[in-house]
């Protein structure tokens, strides 16, 4: 995606910038440089960020801004040439994090009740149930008192037998 830096639209295609540009001829793959001739700029995207996904949440800019280098000696900021979109990782609120918390709770409560039908065949009446799975049943019904309740990894769940 691009930015038009003239008129600070975004996002910018190469379609509305030919359409811009009607009256000039340009060949089909426009270089970088012909752009930025034209004040139009790749938009790069940027790495997200560490962060811990229980407290934060990622914030994406709405419009791209000059990566900067630092600053000089005089205070004046260095920009690299580059437009990016700013990907941030912001803390959360009491309140965001209670919501959150409750999100993933629930997602990971359907996600027991799922493993748990799946394996419902094992306790019909006519059957005689395997310790195996009683035990892993069992397991799945005590998931909401994990240490890592309600952010589960992977390794967090129990091993269907």
């Amino acid at each position: 995606m691009y930015v038009n830096t003239a008129t600070g639209q975004y996002p910018y295609s190469m379609g509305e910038f030919r359409k811009d540009h009607k009256n000039i001829s340009f060949p089909r793959n426009i270089s970088d440089n012909t752009l930025a001739r034209y004040g139009v700029q790749k938009v790069h995207k940027v790495a997200y960020p560490d962060y811990d996904l229980t407290t934060h949440k990622i914030v994406i800019d709405k419009q791209p801004s000059r990566e900067t280098n630092g600053t000089d000696e005089d205070g004046n900021t260095i920009y690299t040439g580059r437009w990016i979109i700013a990907i941030n990782a912001v803390a959360m609120t009491a309140e965001e994090i209670t919501a959150n918390d409750a999100a993933w709770a629930e997602k990971n409560r359907n996600e027991r009740n799922i493993r748990l039908a799946a394996t419902d065949y094992h306790a019909l009446s006519d059957v005689t149930m395997a310790d195996d799975i009683t035990t892993y049943r069992q397991a799945l019904r005590d998931i909401p008192t994990h240490a890592n309740w309600p952010h589960l990894v992977d390794a967090d769940w129990p091993t269907k037998p």
